[in-house]
């Protein structure tokens, strides 16, 4: 039996054209759950790896990979930088202010973290627009403080820094500023950012002019681990290094954890559905019975009979998977469309950064998932369709049956 004729009758027992209406049932239900199963798993897994996309290009551009806190001395925090600049793998070193206080419009009250650097991250499409912050004279705000307070760009807020502790006697630092902007990043960021100038940012957390530290951003920031060690070594007394795992590690573990539970979770559905490949393909042997006997009476080998089953299991599982990644393909791409209709509809915001990183569905579809989705869907098809197969290179020709009987 050549491989053309072995494909044809796999196909007469899994598609419409064939005339066997339970075996063309039964691989129909099996391959639906096989759709199903792949469809939902590529879409779960592209929007776990939006999330992470979003942490590496969002909030990671936001926050700084290393944060070398040094004394306030600006002239040797300056002259430390430039050696830092000179690491492998550092991108940009630049000094920044940061200070807690609160902001105050009317009877609105709410608590900021005040970051003053030298120039505005570049995160979203707006962001790109603004001028630096040096010919800015008010400060840009997080979309939820904004909310919160009531204003809007060109409004005015009061920004008020308490003392650092009982040794700093120049008491409440207290401006009013204009607001420049309001900056809409996406993430949990906005709950309380407040972005100024690296000059006023220094007069109003009581520094004169100096600075809290120096910022360091990577090429890749998740190789700050590694690369840690060598950074220690350049740093003077009194000064220490933080990074970015240290405020928003646990984010980025609870991410991948949740990824990798889904994915888990989701695979055994196809598993699920591959074990159905493999109860339709005993009741498709049973039902063609009386056809198996006749073909091997014409000459087929039982090794032919179990390639015809396998064949079949292939087909199920290259059309499952391919049906249903290109359904969660297009799911994928709906899905961002879909969540915010939802929203508008129903009045009603599904993720807000004051529990969720982001405050949209992000999607990241990658050609990887699919491929390996595909290989894996069809791996557990072959693999369901050998016992079928197995059983039905064990029935004996129709001449054998009859002499039994």
């Amino acid at each position: 039996m050549t491989l053309w004729e072995t494909l044809r009758i796999a196909l007469r027992y899994t598609l419409a054209f064939g005339r066997g209406h339970l075996s063309v049932f039964m691989a129909t239900v099996s391959m639906t759950g096989l759709i199903l199963g792949t469809a939902l798993l590529l879409t779960v897994l592209s929007v776990m790896n939006g999330f992470e996309r979003e942490m590496r290009e969002r909030i990671l551009a936001l926050v700084p990979h290393v944060t070398v806190h040094t004394p306030s001395n600006r002239g040797a925090a300056l002259a430390l930088a430039a050696r830092l600049r000179d690491l492998p793998r550092v991108a940009t070193v630049s000094p920044f202010v940061s200070f807690d206080g609160m902001a105050i419009r009317g009877r609105e009250v709410v608590a900021i973290s005040g970051l003053g650097v030298d120039s505005i991250p570049k995160v979203t499409p707006a962001m790109l627009e603004l001028p630096e912050l040096a010919e800015l004279s008010g400060v840009l705000l997080g979309d939820s403080v904004a909310k919160r307070l009531g204003v809007e760009a060109g409004d005015s807020v009061t920004i008020i820094v308490p003392p650092r502790g009982r040794a700093d006697r120049r008491g409440i630092s207290t401006q009013r500023l204009k607001v420049a902007a309001v900056v809409d990043t996406g993430t949990e960021l906005d709950e309380s950012l407040t972005l100024m100038s690296l000059d006023r940012a220094s007069e109003l957390a009581g520094l004169d002019g100096s600075i809290s530290g120096l910022q360091l951003r990577y090429v890749d920031p998740f190789e700050v681990d590694s690369l840690l060690p060598q950074l220690r070594r350049e740093l003077p007394p009194g000064s220490y290094a933080t990074t970015w795992r240290m405020t928003h590690g646990n984010l980025y573990a609870a991410i991948q954890l949740s990824r990798d539970l889904v994915v888990l979770l989701l695979t055994s559905i196809i598993g699920v559905a591959a074990f159905n490949v493999v109860s339709a393909l005993v009741l498709i042997v049973i039902d063609q019975r009386g056809a198996i006997a006749i073909m091997r009476t014409l000459g087929a080998t039982p090794g032919n009979m179990a390639s015809i089953f396998i064949a079949q299991g292939l087909i199920i599982g290259v059309l499952g998977s391919a049906i249903g990644c290109a359904l969660g393909a297009a799911l994928c791409g709906a899905l961002p469309s879909i969540v915010a209709g939802l929203e508008g509809a129903l009045q009603f915001q599904f993720l807000s950064t004051d529990v969720y990183p982001v405050s949209f569905i992000p999607v990241d579809l990658r050609g990887g998932d699919v491929i390996l989705i595909a290989a894996v869907a069809i791996g557990m098809c072959v693999l369901a369709a050998v016992y079928p197969a197995l059983r039905a290179a064990r029935l004996q020709p129709a001449s054998v049956l009859h002499q039994d009987v």
